[in-house]
């Protein structure tokens, strides 16, 4: 018997909601079980996760991965961690990188898909398509400062900056990133999972 959960995570994979306005066939993205305690929420896959179908399975999740503190194992269960892009589909490049997430998938899916998810105590928000979506209207000026008020987003809510290469940069001029976010970070995750 399908249960209502895999029923949603099959129209979200079969969705061509925005075929006509990709450069490529869709390959929506996604990664969700009923026990998932943990919610990552993403920007939009990269071209190697359009390739291989599998959320974060590029450098960038590599260091989220070591952000989190969370093996490669678990961050694959689906009942532990739950994947959920701002747009489940690859957007194609644009001029400085990729191009932003689609509009269409988060009012189309996020609601519904996170009713399915009960148990989830920890919503990761990475960059800031998600955190614009999630956080109070002007929570904060920019993505440092949303990210350094980390204390002050309501309690299931974590921001932080996209893991992208450009991450390095910016780690170097917030050091109080590694210092005193991320330790927090892998404490909540392990409690969440606990």
């Amino acid at each position: 018997m399908t249960s209502a959960l895999e029923t949603l995570l099959r129209d979200i994979r079969a969705c061509r909601v925005c075929a006509d306005r990709l450069p490529h066939e869709p390959r929506p993205v996604v990664q969700a079980g009923s026990g998932a305690r943990v919610l990552i929420i993403g920007q939009a896959p990269g071209s190697r996760v359009h390739a291989s179908g599998k959320a974060w399975d590029d450098e960038s999740g590599e260091r989220l991965r070591d952000w989190t503190g969370l093996s490669r194992e678990a961050f694959y269960d689906p009942n532990k961690v739950a994947h959920m892009p701002s747009g489940f589909c690859y957007p194609g490049k644009g001029s400085g990188g990729d191009l932003p997430p689609r509009p269409e998938c988060a009012p189309l899916w996020h609601e519904a898909l996170r009713r399915h998810l009960p148990r989830v105590r920890l919503s990761l928000l990475i960059g800031q398509y998600a955190q614009k979506r999630y956080l109070p209207k002007g929570f904060a000026r920019n993505l440092t400062e949303t990210v350094r008020r980390w204390q002050d987003a309501p309690e299931s809510l974590f921001p932080l900056p996209h893991p992208a290469w450009r991450s390095r940069l910016w780690m170097a001029k917030n050091p109080w990133f590694e210092a005193e976010v991320l330790p927090e970070l892998r404490g909540r995750i392990r409690l969440a999972l606990n």
